[in-house]
């Protein structure tokens, strides 16, 4: 009998009732190894009546109580790294060692919410008028929502709920349908720290839950991740129902290699940035710019490094690159590969027929280089998702600025020089939201916060940091006065109120 994944409602597993459900493969086998049941709306409305149950409490719980539980929702989560990793294996397909890099960055937003005390501190003015002080607080909002996608099952889940509960909201977590097994086990452990129930929920589904969400009326803000065009229509349903939103899309970044860079220490992380996750990262470097005559010897050391990557299952300690999530998913890779020097391109490394010995059927797809790639072909345009590297060429530092900043996507860039007056210029001018100095996939630590501009961010706020907890917060200004007993009674006055 296949395993079925259900719901996580009110702090305890809650059956599918929809009769609907959605299959989870093994990517490295193919093999259809889990069900995952899929919402209704009177599911979506059980799961939201549930957190708006639980705020009830949680809403004005104490500081002390919500860090005593994030406290030990850190230790559980770290006793517990390997079990979540291998759960992202299994239906994601990434190695263990990426799964578990996954993971400890996730822990680095439960850190940050831990110290969440001086995060929600206020602002205090005394005496701005006679006997009148002024003070700044932030509240939580309600109940809450993510959306969240395949490539980090737990990681961006991660990036949301922890910070959304220190704040003193209530979560209803949406993960994707494709890899939902990890939802409910960080759900679990945080149910076993000590979380009130009702104060997480994992809702599982497809856009009929995520149409509900964005709908309800007691849903008071959404955080996402995802493609760009599910992003714009994330952003334009919630807003337009009343709903904060903060919509994070998709990317084409960029890396731009001046001529006086190490171009060993930028081929290698040409490969680690592009090829990481099997490329199936919004912060993968798709595109590498190479400035002046360095092009031919850069692509030549990014191909000898490329070609001794072993690719196999995320379980098998020698694997460095799993395969994709799905087959569909891996043929529209693999087209772009196909189509590339129709396009143009020349086709440095073409992955697209690799398999695995034993694995036949898995979502395989080998190290795909493309070079001399133009600015109009789909490989360029798109976020393919996968691992394809474009090499461009451009004659000079300002050609390759104005290329990046023509991208309607600005999620993260690079440069490598050896150059700080380039690299202060670079990151000045560049139109994008996340900058790495010979840094490949330049992700913030948790308390800076991840954003990107244009195409790659819908909502004013970027998530986790200082960003994440304004989001999840909104700020009251109250103005006080308590008269001494010895003031005389100071009568009517309708003039506008004065501060001297």
């Amino acid at each position: 009998m296949t395993k079925t994944v259900n719901h996580w409602i009110g702090g305890k597993t809650v059956e599918g009732t929809s009769g609907q459900f959605g299959p989870v493969t093994d990517p490295a086998t193919g093999a259809v190894t889990t069900q995952v049941a899929l919402a209704s709306v009177e599911e979506v409305d059980a799961a939201v009546a549930a957190a708006k149950a639980a705020y009830a409490t949680w809403g004005t719980s104490s500081l002390a109580q919500r860090t005593t539980v994030l406290f030990r929702y850190r230790a559980l989560l770290d006793a517990h790294r390997d079990d979540i990793a291998a759960l992202i294996t299994a239906e994601h397909g990434k190695v263990h060692s990426d799964a578990l890099g996954e993971v400890a960055r996730g822990l680095e937003i439960v850190e940050l919410a831990c110290g969440i005390t001086t995060q929600l501190k206020g602002e205090l003015s005394t005496q701005v008028s006679n006997r009148v002080d002024v003070s700044s607080i932030r509240q939580s909002l309600g109940v809450v929502a993510g959306i969240t996608p395949f490539n980090f099952p737990a990681m961006v889940p991660m990036w949301m709920f922890p910070l959304a509960i220190a704040c003193g909201n209530t979560f209803v977590l949406k993960p994707s349908e494709k890899d939902p097994s990890a939802a409910n086990l960080l759900a679990e452990l945080a149910s076993e720290a000590g979380l009130p129930d009702g104060v997480l929920n994992v809702l599982h589904g497809d856009k009929i839950a995520v149409d509900g969400l964005l709908n309800h009326p007691d849903v008071a803000a959404v955080s996402f991740v995802g493609s760009t065009p599910i992003a714009r229509y994330i952003h334009a349903t919630a807003s337009a129902n009343g709903k904060r939103v903060q919509a994070l899309g998709g990317a084409k970044n960029h890396m731009l290699v001046l001529p006086d860079a190490d171009l060993d220490a930028a081929a290698d992380a040409a490969v680690s940035a592009a090829y990481g996750s099997a490329g199936e990262r919004c912060m993968a470097i798709s595109a590498v710019v190479a400035v002046g005559a360095i092009g031919d010897e850069l692509v030549a050391k990014i191909r000898e490094r490329a070609e001794k990557i072993t690719i196999g299952p995320g379980n098998d300690p020698a694997s460095e690159m799993g395969p994709l999530i799905t087959a569909a998913h891996r043929d529209k890779v693999a087209s772009y590969v196909t189509g590339a020097a129709a396009q143009g391109a020349e086709v440095v490394l073409d992955g697209t027929g690799h398999t695995v010995e034993g694995f036949e059927d898995g979502h395989w797809i080998g190290l795909s280089l493309l070079d001399k790639v133009s600015t109009d072909s789909d490989a360029y345009k798109d976020e393919i998702f996968g691992p394809v590297l474009c090499v461009l060429r451009v004659d000079t530092y300002e050609d390759g600025v104005a290329l990046m900043n023509a991208s309607p996507f600005g999620n993260g860039t690079a440069i490598f020089t050896r150059d700080g007056g380039a690299a202060r210029r670079f990151q000045l001018e560049v139109e994008a939201g996340m900058v790495g100095v010979n840094v490949p996939i330049p992700v913030p630590v948790g308390y800076h916060s991840f954003g990107g501009w244009k195409d790659s961010l819908f909502g004013d706020h970027h998530i986790y940091g200082n960003d994440g907890v304004h989001f999840y917060t909104r700020g009251k200004v109250v103005t006080t006065r308590w008269p001494d007993p010895a003031d005389a009674p100071a009568g009517v006055d309708l003039g506008f109120p004065r501060n001297h």
